[in-house]
């Protein structure tokens, strides 16, 4: 069986670090190696690090300084590709988690079954929340074929083949695109249901939605396709003034001529895959 490694940046996560770390040490195929990146926190989040660092051969901790604003996309690729630099063993399979889930006993068990196929270059079970009567329901807004950012695993040729992750705002798009733009495929497993501790987003600036406006224009999407990405986030969010925001940071993007994430031919490719997966809708 393929072996796996994990990666786990935690900004102020002290609420919820416990849990994850035991749900990771439970897991029916244990990790070759697991770094925790204490990314500037101030809580008790390193303590926690600590002591499962001392407690578990596979488990270290490194300590990584870093601006305190959250920045959509930016600081926590930042702070995984730090930990990326500390993995020590050649391993077949690279996994970025959050830090405030918590995943079922078997969940890499099946992931490692899933990269047993040599095409498949991404994947991830999906996300639930808790809702205000305290049940566990599905939380995945985006298309069926789209592993969340907060549980990313990778196969080695495939992270090789992207280049890594993109410290901006759109990076877990970009990853899958690029994945599949280089003959990968996104594997998801719905049965692999992971919680996630803390809303969506709760994290967050209010200017989220111009960081991702930003991101439909580095990604090449064009102003047409931005619209209709905006219309569908706006209305996945239930707000208006989203679609007009997302809109103001493509714009902005556009005008400050922001360095593109990736190049022509892969824009190209983004573009055509986006618009055929709109046609397909149509047709459903």
């Amino acid at each position: 069986m393929k072996n796996y490694s994990v990666i786990i940046p935690a900004h102020n996560e002290a609420n919820f670090l416990e849990g994850m770390l035991q749900s990771l040490c439970e897991q029916t195929v244990s990790a070759l190696e697991i770094i925790l990146v204490n990314d500037n926190a101030t809580d008790d989040t390193e303590t926690i690090m600590q002591r499962f660092s001392a407690a578990h051969a596979n488990i270290s901790y490194v300590n990584h300084d870093s601006e305190a604003a959250h920045l959509p996309g930016a600081k926590v690729i930042h702070a995984f590709a730090f930990g990326l630099k500390h993995i020590e063993q050649p391993c077949d399979v690279l996994v970025k988690l959050d830090a405030d889930l918590l995943l079922p006993k078997n969940y890499f068990e099946t992931i490692l079954a899933a990269f047993e196929d040599p095409k498949v270059g991404i994947a991830g079970g999906f996300c639930y929340e808790q809702n205000t009567s305290g049940v566990w329901v599905l939380n995945h807004p985006m298309g069926q074929d789209h592993v969340r950012g907060a549980f990313k695993a990778y196969s080695k040729a495939c992270f090789a083949a992207i280049e890594g992750l993109r410290p901006a705002m759109g990076w877990d798009t970009v990853d899958e695109l690029l994945a599949r733009y280089f003959g990968f495929s996104v594997q998801t497993l719905p049965e692999l249901q992971v919680k996630h501790r803390r809303p969506l987003g709760a994290g967050y600036s209010p200017r989220a939605a111009q960081f991702q406006g930003a991101a439909f224009y580095v990604l090449r999407y064009g102003w047409l396709l931005s619209v209709l990405a905006s219309l569908k986030n706006a209305f996945l969010k239930k707000s208006l003034p989203t679609f007009f925001r997302l809109l103001s940071g493509y714009r902005k993007a556009k005008r400050e001529q922001q360095p593109f994430l990736i190049n022509v031919e892969q824009g190209k490719f983004i573009r055509t895959y986006r618009w055929n997966k709109i046609k397909n809708k149509k047709k459903a």
